[in-house]
């Protein structure tokens, strides 16, 4: 069931967003080379625990879950690109790493993501990292009362399909509120026009994720972190956005920390 926000609402979720946010700036700025995948997630869990806010990771236990998370964050690593379980991995020099991260504050959710590399860049992954930061952004400016759940999806392939990369569209964006998974979802390929119209209240979370060679997924043995079949790096941005009638909030905004 699709669930429309009032403006109090939504006013009530930004604690949620700017958490998010600043978790995310901060967990990125401390994660170096050499920064364990494990003390990620310790930190992220201390921050939540500081906030008094409540994981929307550790239980969850979806059908495509082999077993309920038992984490709080998300660390994808080169291939991985999604649901990454955190485990006993180093980061070494240019590993390209996406950080995905989902809390609720006083019963309200929010959902971000963010990739970036450690150490040295390898010119096509800052590419692949632009890319998906470009694609974000013009679902952002889609994402406006009259279009549509196709008019978003349609603007991220855009940008994707113009750079080379082709799109699964298996996971992508989706609804968020007092749950972290709800419905629309939001496809990042389809067409303008077609889908759910785009109504005052609507807060979806909009994930580009591209595969630099490929758009085909496997799954590790731990049974939540998905890879790609070649071996292909991929990258992930992610925003909980509220449509309003004055145009998109971005509720999980980094740049006014100072950061992209």
């Amino acid at each position: 069931m699709i669930e429309l926000r009032t403006p109090a609402e939504i006013e009530a979720m930004k604690p949620a967003g700017r958490f998010v946010a600043e978790t995310l700036a901060t967990l990125r700025d401390e994660t170096k080379v050499g920064t364990n995948l494990l003390a990620i997630d310790r930190r992220a869990h201390d921050l939540i625990r500081r906030a008094g806010a409540e994981s929307c990771y550790i239980d969850y236990h979806p059908s495509f879950g082999a077993s309920p998370f038992g984490k709080v964050i998300c660390t994808s690593v080169n291939d991985a690109v999604l649901h990454g379980l955190p485990f006993d991995y180093a980061l070494r020099d240019g590993d390209l790493v996406s950080l995905d991260f989902a809390v609720s504050v006083n019963g309200w959710v929010a959902d971000s993501a963010v990739s970036f590399v450690v150490g040295t860049p390898r010119d096509e992954d800052l590419a692949l990292i632009d890319t998906t930061e470009r694609a974000l952004d013009a679902a952002i400016r889609t994402a406006t009362v009259g279009n549509r759940i196709g008019d978003i999806s349609a603007a991220i392939a855009g940008v994707a399909h113009g750079d080379g990369y082709s799109i699964n569209t298996d996971f992508g964006g989706h609804g968020v509120g007092r749950i972290m998974h709800g419905d629309p979802h939001v496809p990042n390929d389809g067409k303008a026009g077609r889908g759910y119209p785009l109504r005052p209240g609507l807060v979806v979370a909009l994930e580009p994720w591209f595969l630099q060679t490929t758009d085909e997924l496997v799954t590790d043995p731990d049974g939540w972190t998905l890879r790609s079949v070649d071996g292909s790096r991929g990258a992930h941005a992610e925003h909980t956005v509220a449509i309003t009638e004055d145009g998109p909030i971005v509720l999980t905004d980094r740049s006014w920390l100072g950061v992209d």
